[in-house]
């Protein structure tokens, strides 16, 4: 049996200081403090002298708190301890609930994206309705533009006003402007009204941003990509990145199997009859 690092609280069914707490995660005693103040743990015991108390749950606590942030993020985590603290079980589940359904969200735009990707490595050749193909992508999904929308239309013929292509994506006008002035987009102007026409490598590069915004991307990594794909003449940029996009997705996932198990510890711990039968 292995020998647990020094830094970690070893011995439950004990009283601990501040300092056992932050020793076990690398943090600071004020901190843990802080998470108390917060009502991020549960309030700790006071000895005579006023000195905190914390027990078996308040390591339990930390511990379910810290792996929720890394799995979830501070305003999830913190929404879920609070709502355990006053024994609402089910907000505090229901919290978890949306922040899985945004990672599968996330999985879903995902692979829309990549196939969108392929088929852009593909050229412009559509399948028999129409659609792009995605054939050969495992687990694909059909290349949406807008959440819950049509897959992606053929890429048009002639060039689109800003008005048409925004429709398209489910943007608005003002939108594409931003992603102009970001060098996302760049469209040609009509020289005589000086309105915005966008061809179809304009369009596919604006689906593209579309699907990699709703990934979370900043506006700045998304012109890169863009940049490189068309100067490349390629889509391995776009690929990279994809590849990127899918480990963090997996981290989360697995962060998120951590949390829960830390979270049910809590729970458990909490709910546990006391020494003293309360």
């Amino acid at each position: 049996m292995g020998v647990k690092p020094q830094t970690e609280v070893q011995v439950e069914g004990r009283r601990y200081r501040p300092v056992h707490l932050a020793r076990e995660h690398g943090i600071s005693t004020q901190a843990v403090r802080n998470y108390e103040r917060d009502g991020l743990i549960p309030p700790a015991a006071r000895t005579a002298a006023g000195h905190r108390v914390y027990s078996a749950v308040h390591l339990r606590a930390l511990r379910a708190f810290l792996a929720l942030v890394a799995a979830h993020g501070h305003a999830t985590g913190a929404e879920v301890m609070r709502a355990a603290g006053r024994g609402d079980l089910d907000t505090a589940l229901r919290a978890v609930d949306r922040s899985h359904a945004q990672l599968l969200r996330d999985r879903e735009t995902l692979d829309a994206v990549e196939a969108a990707v392929e088929a852009l490595g593909r050229g412009p050749a559509s399948g028999p309705s129409g659609r792009r193909s995605t054939a050969g992508l495992p687990n694909h999904r059909p290349v949406s533009p807008r959440p819950g929308g049509s897959p992606a239309s053929r890429l048009p013929e002639r060039p689109l006003p800003i008005g048409h292509l925004a429709h398209r994506l489910g943007v608005s006008p003002a939108t594409l402007r931003k992603w102009e002035r970001a060098g996302i987009l760049l469209p040609r102007r009509d020289a005589g009204t000086g309105h915005r026409h966008y061809t179809a490598a304009d369009v596919r590069d604006a689906e593209l941003a579309h699907m990699l915004r709703r990934g979370g991307y900043p506006l700045g990594h998304i012109a890169t990509v863009i940049d490189q794909v068309r100067g490349a003449g390629g889509h391995e940029p776009l690929v990279r990145s994809l590849d990127d996009w899918r480990r963090r997705l997996t981290g989360r996932g697995r962060a998120m199997l951590t949390a829960a198990a830390a979270l049910a510890e809590y729970l458990g711990a909490r709910e546990a009859p006391r020494p003293d039968g309360r």
